[in-house]
Parts: C-alpha cells; sequence; structure tokens
C-alpha cells in the first residue's frame, strides 16, 4: 500500500458562517459561535473543518465577493477571533479549511477600485475590453458590465469582476495570501470554481443556451500551469492540502487535476452526480433517478484517483429531500445516505446541519429569500413569464437558501437570541440538536458511529471501490483491503426491495436494527453495512 497522505484520513465538516451559530444576537452567526460549538464538532468525530468565506466582503454574493483577503468581515469577529478559532481547534485535533477565491475579487477591493483608471498599474489586474465580447454570466445575461467607455469581465455577479491571471503580478499577490493564511495555521484551501480562472482568449464564443465563451476558459492549460506553480512556490513548503471547486468537469479532467505526479490539486469536487436530477440546467428538475444517481457515483470512484464525497453543501439542496424522503421516512433515509456517503471511498464532507436531517427550506414568501442567484432567477422567470407557481417551486426544490437556514440546535431555534439572517425552518421544534443528542438511535449517533468505524478501519479509507450491484434502486458496493472485505448495501426507494447477492457475513451496523441477513428484503431506504469476512 502506498504512503497515505494524512488528509486521506479526514472526515470534513462544512461550515456557513453566517448560519451556523450566533454568539452576540445580531442574527448573524460568526466566529465566536463557531468557537462555542467546536467540542460538539470533536464528539461528533469531525477532524477538519471548511469555513466558508469569512473576509472582508460586501457580501454581494455572500462572502465569495472578496474586498480584503487579510482581513476578517466584522459581522464575523476579528482577526482575534479567527486566530483564536485556529488555535481551539488545533487543541482538539481539528484543522481548518478556508476558501480561496481566486478567479474573481469584490468590486470593491481596492484593487479593482483603482483599475478604473487606464493609467493605474492595477488596471492589467482585471480583465477589460473597450467592446464586450458574446460571453455569459454563471448567473445569467452578459458577463460583461460598463464603467465609463470600457467593460470588465465578470463570469458571476457584476459585483465580482474576474481577475487577470496573464498578469504575473496577480499570481504574485495570491502567493502572498496564502502564506499569510498558512502561516496562521490553515491546512487547507478550497479553491473556488478553480478550473474556469485562467481565459485563453476573449474572442467571441460559439453560440449555445447558457455559458457563452466557456470553450476559452474551461480547463485550459493556462489553469494547470498556475496550479502547479501555486504547488511548487508555495504549498509545497507547508504540511497542508488543496480541494478545487471544479465546474463541468468529466473524471478525466479531473484527474489531471489530482494525479500526484501533476502537482496541482490533491481532490476536487466533482458535480455530475448533482445533475442527475435536473434537467440541463439546476432550475428545472426531474424526479430522482436512483438508477442514473448510482452509476455516476460509481463511475467517479472507479475513475478518480480520490474522491471528494459529497452530497449536499452551501450551493445544493438538502440531500434528504433530493435523494432521500424529509417526510415519511425522514430518519431512515437521512441514515441511509450517510451510510452511503461515510463508506464511498475518498475524503467525506459534511454540511451542516446534514447530520441531524435537515430538510428544504419552507419559505413562503419570494421576498424572504435572500441568495443572489435566487433573486436573479425570479427576475429572469418573471420576465419570460413564468407562473408564479412555477416560480415558488424552482426555488423550493433548486435555491441556494435550501442549505442556508440557520442551524437547528434547539427546538425553539438555539442559532440566536435575535432575528435571523434568514428564515429558520419551522421543523427545528422536531429536527434538533438537542434531541438527537438524547436520542441514543439518532441520525446525529448514526453519523458517529459511521465516522468512528472510518477512523478505525483501514478498509473504508484505504480499501478499493468496486460495484457489485445497480439495478432496482438497489446499490450494493465493496471495498476491500487485504483479507478484509466490507459491503455496504442500500435501497435508494421508499419500496420494499430484495437483496439479490446472497451475502454472508455479520452486520456491522444497520440503519433499522437488523441483526440477521436471512431475510432477504429489504425495507424502504434500509441500509447495512457487513463485514464479509466475519461469517457467523
Amino acid at each position: 500500500m502506498e504512503h497515505r497522505q494524512s488528509w486521506k484520513s479526514s472526515v470534513v465538516y462544512q461550515i456557513y458562517p453566517r448560519s451556523f451559530m450566533d454568539s452576540n444576537g445580531d442574527g448573524i452567526g460568526d466566529i465566536q459561535g463557531i468557537i462555542s460549538k467546536l467540542d460538539y464538532l470533536k464528539d461528533l468525530g469531525i477532524n477538519t473543518l471548511w469555513l466558508s468565506p469569512v473576509y472582508q466582503s460586501p457580501n454581494d454574493d455572500n462572502g465569495y465577493d472578496i474586498s480584503n483577503y487579510l482581513d476578517i468581515h466584522p459581522d464575523f469577529g476579528t482577526m482575534n477571533d479567527m486566530d483564536q478559532l485556529i488555535f481551539e481547534a488545533k487543541q482538539r485535533g481539528i484543522k481548518i479549511i478556508m476558501d480561496l477565491v481566486i478567479n474573481h475579487t469584490s468590486d470593491e477591493h481596492p484593487w479593482f477600485i483603482q483599475s478604473k483608471d487606464k493609467k493605474s498599474p492595477y488596471r492589467d489586474y482585471y480583465i477589460w475590453k473597450d467592446k464586450p465580447n458574446n460571453w455569459t454570466s454563471f448567473f445569467s445575461g452578459s458577463a460583461w458590465d460598463q464603467i465609463g467607455d470600457s467593460y470588465y469581465l465578470h463570469l458571476f455577479s457584476k459585483k465580482q469582476p474576474d481577475l487577470n491571471w496573464n498578469n504575473p503580478k496577480v499570481m504574485e499577490e495570491i502567493k502572498d495570501i496564502m502564506r499569510f493564511w498558512l502561516d496562521k495555521g490553515i491546512y487547507v484551501f478550497r479553491c473556488d470554481v478553480i478550473n474556469i480562472i485562467y481565459k485563453s482568449s476573449l474572442e467571441d464564443g460559439k453560440r449555445r443556451l447558457v455559458l457563452v465563451g466557456r470553450e476559452f476558459y474551461h480547463s485550459q492549460e493556462g489553469c494547470h500551469q498556475i496550479l502547479k506553480t501555486l504547488r511548487k512556490d508555495v504549498l509545497s513548503k507547508y504540511d497542508c492540502m488543496t480541494v478545487g471547486e471544479t465546474v463541468l468537469v468529466n473524471t478525466a479532467q479531473a484527474n489531471d487535476l489530482i494525479l500526484p505526479e501533476r502537482e496541482e490539486l490533491d481532490m476536487v469536487f466533482g458535480f455530475e452526480h448533482m445533475e442527475t436530477d435536473q434537467i440541463n440546467n439546476k432550475w428545472f428538475k426531474t424526479r430522482f433517478k436512483p438508477q442514473k444517481f448510482m452509476k455516476v457515483i460509481a463511475k467517479w470512484q472507479e475513475e478518480l484517483y480520490w474522491n471528494a464525497n459529497y452530497l449536499e453543501n452551501h450551493d445544493q439542496p438538502r440531500s434528504i429531500t433530493r435523494f432521500g424522503n424529509d417526510q415519511k421516512y425522514h430518519e431512515v433515509s437521512a441514515k441511509m445516505l450517510a451510510t452511503l456517503l461515510l463508506t464511498l471511498k475518498g475524503t467525506p464532507y459534511i454540511f451542516e446541519g446534514q447530520e441531524i436531517g435537515m430538510t428544504n427550506a419552507d419559505i413562503k414568501r419570494l421576498e424572504d429569500y435572500r441568495d443572489i442567484e435566487t433573486h436573479r432567477i425570479v427576475a429572469l422567470a418573471k420576465k419570460l413569464h413564468f407562473p408564479q407557481f412555477y416560480i415558488r417551486h424552482m426555488l423550493k426544490t433548486a435555491s441556494r437558501d435550501n442549505a442556508r437556514q440557520p442551524m437547528q440546535w434547539k427546538k425553539e431555534g438555539g442559532f440566536t437570541t435575535g432575528i435571523p439572517w434568514l428564515k429558520m425552518n419551522e421543523n427545528m421544534s422536531f429536527i434538533n440538536v438537542e434531541d438527537n443528542l438524547k436520542n441514543t438511535d439518532s441520525i446525529l449517533r448514526h453519523y458517529q458511529q459511521l465516522i468512528s468505524l472510518r477512523q478505525n478501519h483501514d478498509v473504508l479509507i484505504d480499501g478499493s471501490f468496486k460495484p457489485l450491484y445497480m439495478k432496482h434502486n438497489v446499490f450494493i458496493f465493496e471495498r476491500k483491503l487485504n483479507e478484509t472485505s466490507w459491503i455496504t448495501v442500500s435501497n435508494l426507494s421508499g419500496n420494499k426491495k430484495r437483496i439479490p447477492k446472497n451475502i454472508k457475513g455479520s452486520i456491522l451496523l444497520s440503519n433499522m436494527h437488523r441483526t440477521s441477513l436471512s431475510n432477504p428484503v429489504l425495507m424502504p431506504y434500509e441500509s447495512i453495512l457487513i463485514d464479509k469476512e466475519k461469517t457467523l
């Protein structure tokens, strides 16, 4: 077995700081709130903590529009608070991941403000043109906005101008930012939309329904060269790792970023499994098809060097609403998804609230949504005369606010003593951490058991992956290391199914208290983890 890098045994918990825990009653989660819950995370079994951006920002896109990479937004606290978080986490054996957003900055960043002057040395930090091309934005509409007689590129919000990575000064600035945080003790960078940072040309793009121009910025060779340089000049000097958020990549493109000999990233987030319930665009959902989902999961497991496994995050709807059943089978389907996630090959990422089965938002009024992308889609849908009921359906199934509702700590909320920045889900009265901790058979306790199994058994980290069965909504796969063979059986449907293979062994974990394999019937959303070698 090859030498295992330490990050392969990580279990990552993602925090959306604005929604995790508020310590001062202003309705916004903060760093001191996170510190107050570190013991909770340690008890859960977490050893790596990913913070969505806490930098200075006007919050046009909730922190992904950075105006100062070297300071903390006052909503979240101070740099002293951040230093304390790094220290307190380290005392508990928890490492910190921070977002590295280097495709764009805020339009309120000093670099961009100065770049508006054509004579400024910062002009070339961004991509300016006298005349825009036909590229379109990820947030719909033109990817260009005008200031004076010039236009600047923004692949996302107009308040997120793209950096010009053809300028070597930009590279040096980003190196300094990375060193600043690594010297403070940050262990991991999560690199935002990392495979689109380099623009190889500014020609007009091929006409298509969405993302016109992407052939000139998607996974370009220049991007690989940037990542190699950052690895060689900065990352190789520290005990650290990187995970990249990638856009529209297949397994071959993902491997080009993470194979050890490439010396670029350590792992990437793919999105193909997140596209199995949509039609061309995330806003147009179709019925969840477990068959398609299983095949995509298995393909990435078999073809990728190392996976960053996740079922939800700050940009995705809640997994139990999406892939399980958040009503009739809330508890068992949440546990089934947990078993699936934590027994796959790769590093598992758990999003805040996932460990208690938090569901999609119950926001009823359009004006109560806070996400900028959501409001842009609402405006576009109204312009296209979509009926009101369908707009509400789109938001209920796809808005990023589905994952951003505040953490449900207690029956009455427990997130803040004030008014939360985003309306809390009313089901907090029966889906909350407090009740989960009291119940030895809760969803949270199931996560604890799975994390403990993973951290104490090498087969779940270093073992090979082999799909054994993927039909009729039943997913069976094997993890094998030397003489140890563990098998995960999952029913991804609300109907009874049969275990189609004659599997013998002892049950390590069941979400339905199963003690024997003698009954071949799988109940709705049943999951079983089996040690094949320990026969009864």
